[in-house]
C-alpha cells in the first residue's frame, strides 16, 4: 500500500496509540497527509526485566521454524508469557527488538488475543465468554455468578484478580463454543454448558488445591 492510498486518521491514531503507550525508542514524523511511525536504534531496556538465557534460547529456537521473524510474533509472546505470566511493557518492547519490528506491532498482538495478560493474574485465569451465543446462552449470570462467589465486582469485565491472588476473572471474546453456551476457561481447561452448579464444582475443585 503506498502512503497515497493510507487513510490519514488510521495511521495518525496508530501514531498516537504508539506514543500513548509510552514507548520511547521511537518517534513520529509528521507529513502534510499522513504520519509515519519510525523506530530509533534499541536502547538498553529500562527497569528490572531481565530475560534469562533459557527463555531467550528457546525463543531463538522458535524464530528458527518460521520463514520471517515476524511470523513466530504469536509464539514467542506465548514463551515470554509462559515465562513471567503475563506480558510487561518491557516484554513487549524486547519482543520487538528480538523480532525486528516496532513495539506497537507486538502491542497490537497482545491487545488484541485475549489469551495474553497485560497485567499479572492469579493462579486460576477463569475465562467467561461473553459473545452473543454464550451472552444469550447466560455468560453474564454466570460471570456474575463467578464473580460474587469470588469476592469480585460483577460489574467489572476487564481482568480482576482476588486480594489472596488466587483467583482471577475477566469475560474475554469468543472462545469456539457456540453450540454448547455458555462456556468458559479455567486456565488451559475449557469447560461447556456451565451452569451455576458447574461453576461451583469448577471452583472448589480450584480452592481445594
Amino acid at each position: 500500500m503506498t502512503n497515497d492510498q493510507r487513510n490519514p486518521n488510521d495511521e495518525a491514531r496508530k501514531a498516537q496509540a504508539f506514543l500513548t503507550f509510552g514507548f520511547r525508542n521511537s518517534f513520529v514524523i509528521r507529513h502534510s497527509s499522513f504520519v509515519i511511525c519510525r523506530r530509533r536504534k534499541p536502547k538498553a531496556l529500562r527497569m528490572n526485566f531481565t530475560v534469562p538465557a533459557s527463555l531467550e534460547a528457546e525463543v531463538d529456537e522458535i524464530m528458527t521454524h518460521y520463514p520471517q521473524k515476524r511470523s513466530a510474533s504469536l509464539m514467542v509472546l506465548h514463551a515470554v508469557q509462559d515465562q513471567f505470566g503475563w506480558i510487561s511493557r518491557e516484554a513487549i518492547e524486547w519482543t520487538a527488538t528480538k523480532l525486528e519490528l516496532q513495539p506497537i506491532n507486538i502491542y497490537e498482538l497482545v491487545s488484541f488475543y485475549p489469551m495474553f495478560r497485560q497485567q499479572p493474574a492469579g493462579r486460576y485465569q477463569i475465562k467467561v465468554c461473553r459473545t452473543l451465543s454464550c451472552a444469550l446462552g447466560g455468560s453474564h449470570r454466570l460471570h456474575e455468578h463467578c464473580c460474587r462467589k469470588l469476592g469480585l465486582d460483577p460489574k467489572q469485565h476487564d481482568l480482576q484478580t482476588t486480594q489472596d491472588g488466587k483467583f482471577s476473572v475477566e469475560f474475554v471474546e469468543c472462545l469456539a463454543g457456540c453450540g454448547t453456551a455458555p462456556v468458559m476457561m479455567c486456565n488451559d481447561d475449557f469447560y461447556e454448558g456451565v451452569g451455576v452448579q458447574k461453576a461451583d464444582e469448577i471452583l472448589a475443585k480450584c480452592q481445594k488445591s
